[in-house]
């Protein structure tokens, strides 16, 4: 199997938890040569991703027909020995099918899983494992149905060199005026649509409740702005300073950035992820439903790196969905000590 497709082509947080999936497969077969198919805000992250090797950009199921038959064509025309759904919707399974790619392996999912001939039950909904651990599973099955032994990753999964991190770290101390020799915590308020998120009254409770000297950088992605701005005179009139990182140029800046925080705080989004696949520490906060748990959407942080808290477990959905549960007085000892041990 030389020439592999493998898709993940919804939310950029679910991309980065891909990233091991595209190491295991590298570090296995280091001669394969690894497709990835995407939309078109995460082609730049696939682009800084060094075990893919082509990127195809995804029209998605809300395209045109015309660019959706452009894309079966060119898949096609890639002649691949195998495809990897990491994600499967009829949509996606349609497309492995239709370009006749000879091994199509996805999770057993409803009825899309009649188009593929390799198939895995996994039981996604359970939530009993991370999701970059459902991930590498479809990725074992692979490399055993051809009997290639399993070479295990290791984080972290993107880095840039030390030289573009000091050109990062100097434009942004200039840019937002930072100080250079303190910590940056950095926190995202925004959820891009996904997971509930704490209020900006919790977050501002938080900084103000967490120890030492360190710099504070609100980031916000499109249509974010505003509410980044709205924290930053929260909790400047408490008497902390922060400032908005709101003007990257694309993800792959926004990227360099996060790689030069001391630590990244926020919900269930993609720049936590994009954060944890670098391996700086993160804070994150999660529902406690099933489908969302800290567990079922843990970063790709190293052991030790990655702090969690979810509302009680206990209790109706909605209480289980509704952030308000959790009370930052209660957990400031926790960040507290886990912020020492890790970053002063």
């Amino acid at each position: 199997m030389k020439k592999l497709l493998v898709i993940r082509n919804d939310k950029i947080g679910d991309f980065m938890l891909a990233w091991p999936s595209f190491a295991m497969l590298k570090a296995s077969i280091p001669d394969c040569h690894i497709t990835a198919l995407v939309p078109a805000y995460t082609v730049a992250l696939a682009g800084l991703c060094p075990w893919i090797d082509d990127v195809i950009e995804d029209p998605t199921k809300k395209s045109s027909k015309a660019a959706q038959l452009a894309v079966i064509k060119q898949i096609k025309q890639c002649r691949f020995d195998a495809s990897i759904n990491l994600f499967s919707t009829t949509y996606n399974a349609m497309l492995v099918w239709k370009a006749k790619i000879p091994y199509r392996l996805a999770p057993a999912t409803k009825v899309a899983q009649l188009f593929y001939n390799r198939r895995i039950r996994q039981k996604r909904s359970q939530s009993k494992k991370p999701e970059f651990e459902y991930n590498l599973d479809l990725i074992r099955a692979f490399l055993h149905d051809n009997h290639i032994p399993v070479v295990e990753p290791d984080a972290p999964y993107l880095s840039f060199s030390q030289n573009d991190l000091d050109k990062q770290k100097s434009k942004l101390a200039s840019q937002l005026s930072l100080c250079p020799d303190k910590p940056w915590v950095y926190l995202h308020a925004g959820s891009g649509g996904s997971a509930n998120n704490l209020s900006l009254q919790q977050y501002c409770r938080l900084i103000d409740g967490m120890e030492g000297d360190f710099d504070v950088v609100l980031t916000a992605g499109p249509g974010e702005e505003e509410k980044a701005y709205q924290l930053q005179s929260m909790i400047n009139r408490r008497g902390e300073k922060a400032v908005v990182y709101d003007k990257n140029d694309g993800l792959t800046d926004f990227a360099r950035s996060i790689a030069c925080a001391s630590v990244f705080i926020a919900g269930s989004t993609g720049p936590l992820h994009i954060a944890a696949a670098m391996d700086v520490p993160t804070i994150g906060f999660f529902p406690a439903k099933r489908s969302a748990t800290p567990l079922r959407w843990r970063p790709l942080n190293s052991k030790g790196r990655h702090l969690a808290f979810c509302p009680p477990k206990e209790g109706s959905k909605q209480q289980q969905e509704n952030m308000a549960n959790i009370r930052i007085s209660d957990i400031l000892t926790d960040v507290n000590s886990w912020v020492t041990t890790y970053l002063f």
